[in-house]
């Protein structure tokens, strides 16, 4: 069992406040920090101290895979953890995505090394996620349907957005999201200031007539002040605007489109950072790419915890992700088992947690406090009165 030292990333759209007082640091934070990264990532991998010696996580765990992930996750995932564990502060929007499979993103990375080096491909796996909100938290996900998005775009009253809800409107079946979506991000550029002041302003005086799509256009106007002139914000329309409430979770599948406005919470994904950007960011977007990997067929589900038959206090949020799976342990005293079989990450968003091992051994966690229990760590039990999540491999 081994105390996690976990790695803030101070992106420009994080929260001051949040991941500082979970650590119990001071607050406000001299800068910005939107996650925080548990896990092997070689790009900022948690330390760990063995033996005495500090190092990382990613470091322990290419020293003996077989002891540190078990037999049968070094085999599947080519001795890599194959999962990382987030919490996110999302203080403004951060870009609309979307994720590869293995396939393309195996393809896209090895493209990019051919050419002199990755841009858009890091790295050569997929990054299905999964976040837990832990505040309500404001997302897009996944398409509409498409006559929704017409009528969505219609209430705008723009003359120049016809060709966009006609596309939306023909026959055919979900690429006509597709098409309405390159519309948009292929817009001329010279003519992107009117448009979007004019979609702002229409956006506006919808927000405040008020109806059932009143909050997706309130979050353009609201985008709009930390994202001025961005395409995405129009595209935001073509989205599922909704609030995923304290302890339910959104499954980001490749190919799913999505994007975060405002909130925090628990993000468990593969161990990657394949990102194909559309919009609502600074940083690099290809729009080509992300238009080749979307699938407007894909659900981006809100799922709900289900508990575990015999452990009440144990409840996991399905995925298809054979990477990970994520579970919430709500702790009242007695102690509970931490799962079997291969790694795991525990991270304490509440409360006080005693974790104990076959040997007795224990380790205390506090809140914002983390740790990783290897494959040889077993009869792991936590008790206390918290609130625990848990990353193991799917």
């Amino acid at each position: 069992m081994d105390l996690l030292r976990p790695v803030v990333q101070p992106y420009a759209w994080g929260s001051r406040h949040v991941i500082a007082a979970l650590q119990g640091r001071p607050v406000p934070s001299a800068g910005p920090e939107a996650e925080l990264w548990m896990g092997a990532h070689p790009s900022a991998p948690s330390g760990v101290v063995r033996g005495g010696r500090e190092t990382t996580l990613d470091a322990v765990v290419s020293a003996d895979p077989e002891g540190e992930l078990g037999g049968e996750c070094r085999e599947r995932f080519g001795g890599r953890l194959p999962f990382l564990l987030k919490v996110l502060a999302a203080e403004t929007a951060l870009s609309i995505q979307v994720h590869p499979d293995r396939a393309r993103a195996e393809a896209g990375f090895a493209a990019e090394r051919g050419e002199g080096g990755a841009r858009t491909y890091v790295d050569d796996w997929p990054k299905p996620e999964i976040l837990c909100a832990l505040t309500p938290f404001e997302v897009l996900a996944g398409f509409r349907d498409a006559h929704e998005a017409g009528d969505v775009v219609d209430g705008l009253g723009i003359d120049l957005l016809r060709p966009v809800s006609g596309a939306l409107r023909a026959g055919g079946g979900p690429e006509r999201l597709t098409e309405a979506l390159r519309l948009v991000l292929t817009w001329p550029v010279r003519e992107r200031p009117e448009l979007l002041d004019a979609v702002v302003s229409a956006c506006a005086r919808l927000a405040a007539d008020g109806g059932a799509r009143a909050g997706a256009y309130d979050a353009v106007v609201r985008m709009a002040a930390d994202h001025p002139g961005d395409i995405g914000l129009l595209a935001s329309l073509l989205f599922r605007h909704l609030t995923v409430r304290p302890g339910e979770a959104l499954f980001m599948p490749a190919g799913g489109v999505h994007a975060y406005i405002k909130g925090v919470g628990v993000e468990l994904l593969a161990n990657s950072d394949n990102v194909l950007r559309a919009g609502l960011t600074p940083k690099h977007v290809d729009v080509p790419e992300l238009l080749r990997v979307v699938d407007p067929a894909v659900e981006v589900p809100v799922l709900l915890p289900r508990a575990l038959p015999g452990s009440p206090a144990v409840s996991v949020y399905d995925s298809t992700a054979p990477e990970f799976r994520l579970y919430r342990f709500l702790l009242d005293g007695a102690p509970v088992g931490v799962l079997e079989g291969g790694p795991r990450i525990v991270l304490c968003v509440e409360g006080d947690a005693v974790l104990r091992d076959a040997s007795g051994e224990e380790l205390k966690l506090g809140r914002g406090e983390s740790c990783f229990l290897s494959a040889s760590d077993a009869g792991v039990t936590a008790e206390g009165g918290a609130t625990l999540f848990v990353a193991a491999v799917g």
